[in-house]
C-alpha cells in the first residue's frame, strides 16, 4: 500500500534499502474496509489513498496532510480543488532515514516523529501552485519518504477537496473530459438558451455511470462542482462547527463571529515563510441568497435552459459526475446573453380615426396620441370586442386613467397644450384581445352607439313553436339601427362554441345576406321601458339556430350583442 490510512497513532515500517524495487500495489480489501471506516482518517492529517476528503481552513491559519511512500519508483498523482477561495499549497518531501530510530532495535517510528523531523527539516520542495484552478501534481516514478502538503487560504475561510493515489492509472478518480471540452450554444432566445457538449469517455468506453450536472448563474463560470455547492450555501446564517479542540479552541468567539480580541495577527505567505501571527476574528454574517441554479439531468449531453430574463449574460458550466464515488470534472464553461424583449411597435392614433388593435394572450401594445391643435378635452373611445383588457393613459408620463374595460366605454379627460398622451393596452389572461379604439379632441357624437349594461338577448320558452322563436332584448335613450341575424346549426353546437364566437366587433357586413332577418330603428326616453322583442319566423322543426343583434352606431360601426342558441320545436 502506497499511502497511510492509518491514524496518527499507528506506526509505520520504514522501507530499507536503495536500488530500484517492485511497484507497491494495495491491499483493495484493506482499503475498502478503511475507508468505510471513516474514523480511521476523519478529522486527521493522513491521507488516504485512492479516496478524495474534504477539509476547511480558516483564514491564514495553513493545514498539512501527510502521507508515506513506502518503495522507491512509486508512481504519485496529488490533486487539490478549491471550493470557495484561491488556495496556496505546496507538496515537499521528507525523505525516510537509512535506519531506524530508537536503539537500532528495528522498532518502527512513529508517525508522530515523522512528522516532528519534516517540520524540522524543510525537506525537498516537489511542487507549489497558487489560485483558485483545480490542479494536478502527478510523477510517474516518486522515492519513498514522508511526503507533506500544505494548503493555506489568505482571502477568506475556504473549503477545499485532496485526493491523492499511489495507483493513478487504475483507480481513474475523476471523469475523464473529452478532446473538446467545450460548452457550445447551439440556440438562444428570449428566455431560453441550449447548451451541447461532447460526452466524457469515462461513461462509453469506461462503463463508469456518469452523469453531468449543469449549473446557471450571472456572475461567472465555475472551475469545479465544490465550488457551486460552496457559491449555493453561501446564504447559510450558521456554519457547522468542526469538534473542539481539532481546528480552534470552542472558547475562541471569533469563529463564531463575535468579536475578537486576537485580531492584530499579520497572515502569512509561502513565499517569504513568515511565522503565522494572532489568529483574526472571522465574520459569519448573513450574505444574500445566491442566484444560481444547478440542475442533474442524467447522461444526455444536450440541455435547453428555461425562465431566464431577456437581455441578461448568464453563464453556463457542465460538470461530468461519477455517481459512484461523486467525484466530478468541470468542463470548459461559456456565456451567453439572452436576446431581447422584442420592441413594442407603437401605434399612433390620429384624431377622429378609428384604430384595430390585437393583444396577444397576456401581452401589450402601446398606442401614441399627438393632438396637432391646442385642445381643451381629449376623449378616448375603447371598444373591448373580447374579454375585460386594461387601459392606462399617461399624459407627459403622469398617470391619468387606469381602468378595466368590457364592451363599449368612452373617458375624457382635460386637456394640456402640446400634450401627448401615451396609452397602454393589457390583454387577457384567458385569450387574445381585440379592440377598436379611436382619440378626438373635438366634440362629436360617439362613433361607437351607446349600449345597455345588459346586452344578452332573451328568449321566451313559452312563445317558441315548431316555425318560430321569439326573443328580447334592451336598447337606450338614444336612436339606434338594430339588424337581426340567424344561421342554423348543428345539435353540436354548445355554449363553448358560442363563446369562443363571441366577437362583438364582427359586423353584419361579415354576415351572408340569407341569415339577415330585418333591420329596425328604436329607443325609448323611459330607460325601463327600453326593451324590444321580435319573432323570427321561417325556421323549421327541430332544428338549432344562432341568433345575432347588431346595434350600428351614426358612424356606421355597429356593436354585436351576446348570441343565443334556440331550438324550435319538433312537434307541435
Amino acid at each position: 500500500m502506497g499511502l497511510l490510512l492509518a491514524p496518527l497513532r499507528l506506526c509505520l515500517l520504514l522501507a530499507v534499502g536503495t536500488g530500484a524495487q517492485k511497484l507497491p500495489t494495495r491491499d483493495e480489501e484493506l482499503f475498502q474496509m478503511q475507508v468505510r471506516d471513516k474514523a480511521l482518517f476523519h478529522d486527521s492529517s493522513v491521507v488516504p489513498d485512492g479516496a478524495e476528503i474534504s477539509g476547511y481552513l480558516f483564514r491564514d491559519t495553513p493545514k498539512r496532510y501527510y502521507f508515506v511512500v513506502e518503495e522507491d519508483n512509486t508512481p504519485l498523482s496529488v490533486t487539490v480543488t478549491p471550493c470557495d477561495a484561491p488556495l496556496e499549497w505546496k507538496l515537499t518531501l521528507q525523505e525516510l532515514p537509512e535506519e531506524s530510530s530508537g536503539e537500532s532495535s528495528g522498532e518502527p517510528e512513529p508517525l508522530d516523529q515523522q512528522k516532528q523531523q519534516a517540520t524540522a527539516d524543510e525537506g525537498t520542495e516537489l511542487f507549489t501552485y497558487k489560485g483558485n484552478d483545480v490542479e494536478s501534481y502527478v510523477a510517474t516514478s516518486s522515492p519513498s519518504g514522508l511526503y507533506q502538503l500544505e494548503i493555506l487560504s489568505t482571502e477568506k475561510d475556504s473549503s477545499f477537496k485532496v485526493y491523492a493515489t499511489t495507483t493513478p492509472e487504475s483507480d481513474q478518480p475523476y471523469p475523464e473530459l473529452p478532446f473538446d471540452p467545450r460548452v457550445d450554444v447551439t440556440s438562444m432566445g428570449r428566455t431560453t438558451v441550449t447548451l451541447a457538449w461532447k460526452p466524457t469517455p469515462t461513461g462509453s468506453r469506461m462503463k463508469q455511470p456518469v452523469q453531468y450536472c449543469v449549473v446557471v448563474n450571472k456572475e461567472h463560470n465555475f472551475k469545479s462542482l465544490c465550488a457551486v455547492e460552496a457559491k449555493i450555501g453561501a446564504d447559510d446564517s450558521f456554519m457547522v462547527a468542526p469538534k473542539p479542540g481539532l481546528d480552534f479552541s470552542p472558547f475562541d468567539f471569533g469563529h463564531f463571529g463575535f468579536p475578537s480580541e486576537n485580531d492584530l495577527g499579520k497572515g502569512r505567505s509561502f513565499a517569504g515563510n513568515k511565522p503565522l501571527g494572532n489568529k483574526v476574528s472571522r465574520s459569519y454574517a448573513t450574505k444574500p441568497k445566491a442566484d444560481i441554479q444547478k440542475m442533474c439531468i442524467g447522461n444526455k449531453n444536450i440541455f435547453t435552459v428555461a425562465h431566464l430574463k431577456p437581455d441578461t449574460q448568464y453563464y453556463f458550466d457542465v460538470f461530468a459526475v461519477n455517481i459512484v464515488t461523486n467525484t466530478s470534472t468541470a468542463y470548459v464553461g461559456t456565456f451567453a446573453r439572452t436576446k431581447e424583449e422584442a420592441k413594442q411597435k407603437m401605434v399612433e392614433l390620429k384624431d377622429g380615426k378609428v384604430s384595430d388593435v390585437f393583444i396577444k394572450r397576456k401581452g401589450s401594445k402601446f398606442l401614441r396620441f399627438a393632438p396637432v391643435s391646442s385642445h381643451q378635452k381629449v376623449t378616448f373611445y375603447v371598444h373591448s370586442c373580447l374579454d375585460a383588457v386594461q387601459i392606462q393613459v399617461r399624459r407627459d408620463g403622469k398617470l391619468l386613467l387606469s381602468q378595466n374595460v368590457e364592451g363599449v366605454r368612452q373617458f375624457q379627460l382635460r386637456g394640456k397644450a402640446k400634450a401627448k398622451y401615451l396609452v397602454r393596452l393589457r390583454g387577457s389572461r384567458k385569450g387574445a384581445s381585440m379592440l377598436k379604439v379611436l382619440a378626438s379632441t373635438r366634440p362629436n357624437k360617439q362613433p361607437f352607439p351607446s349600449l345597455p349594461e345588459d346586452t344578452r338577448i332573451k328568449a321566451f320558452d313559452k312563445l317558441r313553436t315548431c316555425t318560430s322563436a321569439t326573443v328580447a332584448w334592451l336598447g337606450t335613450q338614444e336612436r339606434n339601427k338594430f339588424c337581426v341575424y340567424r344561421r342554423e346549426v348543428d345539435d353540436s353546437y354548445s355554449e363553448e362554441h358560442r363563446r369562443r364566437e363571441q366577437n362583438q366587433c364582427t359586423g353584419p357586413e361579415t354576415r351572408k345576406k340569407s341569415e339577415k332577418v330585418l333591420c329596425k330603428y328604436f329607443h325609448s326616453p323611459n330607460l325601463q321601458k327600453a326593451v324590444t322583442t321580435e319573432t323570427i319566423k321561417g325556421l323549421e322543426p327541430g332544428k338549432s339556430y344562432l341568433l345575432d343583434v347588431y346595434v350600428v352606431g351614426h358612424g356606421g360601426h355597429s356593436v354585436k350583442y351576446q348570441s343565443k342558441l334556440v331550438k324550435t320545436r319538433k312537434f307541435c
